[in-house]
């Protein structure tokens, strides 16, 4: 009998996705969340040149066609520290990852210390799975020192959840 708990079971499938759970995990959150991705690069306004930090494998390919320099992926499990230099970066794109992070307060400074100055943030996640009520998400990001900080919610099509959206500039 295995002692792997769901929790575990689920970290490995959808948090750092590694093994045939993690090509499981990637499969059903790139179809479920491909229209949300689509719409968090949109919202971001990528133009040419601008360095990416995407948390978790969501968005990259995406802003890879937008033509970004310097594309970073990092898993949510690593987003309180991303290795990255100060200010290094242009944007930062989450997508329905930020239930996973061990420590949103130290995930938000990170990604706040990657910035540069008016780089902007981009998070969504699937509004019934946010680890907290989507103004308190948002009290935490101010917290963190972002500016600028604006909230709503977007509907993809088809049976996807309501998705809450986070836009904050540093």
């Amino acid at each position: 009998m295995s002692t792997t708990s769901f929790p575990a079971v689920l970290a490995r499938t959808f948090g750092g996705p590694r093994g045939i759970l993690g090509r499981i995990g990637a499969a059903v959150t790139g179809r479920r969340n491909g229209p949300t991705e689509r719409h968090v690069v949109d919202v971001a306004r990528l133009t040419p040149g601008e360095a990416v930090l995407v948390v978790g494998p969501g968005p990259a390919a995406l802003a890879a066609l937008a033509g970004t320099r310097h594309l970073v992926t990092v898993g949510p499990e690593a987003v309180a520290s991303t290795g990255q230099p100060d200010s290094s970066v242009d944007v930062v794109l989450s997508v329905d990852n930020v239930q996973l992070w061990d420590d949103r307060a130290a995930g938000f400074a990170e990604l706040r210390r990657v910035l540069r100055p008016g780089g902007r943030l981009l998070l969504s996640a699937a509004e019934k799975r946010l680890p907290v009520p989507r103004h308190a998400l948002a009290a935490e990001v101010t917290a963190a020192g972002f500016t600028d900080l604006q909230t709503w919610t977007w509907q993809p099509p088809g049976l996807a959840p309501t998705t809450a959206e986070l836009r904050a500039l540093r």
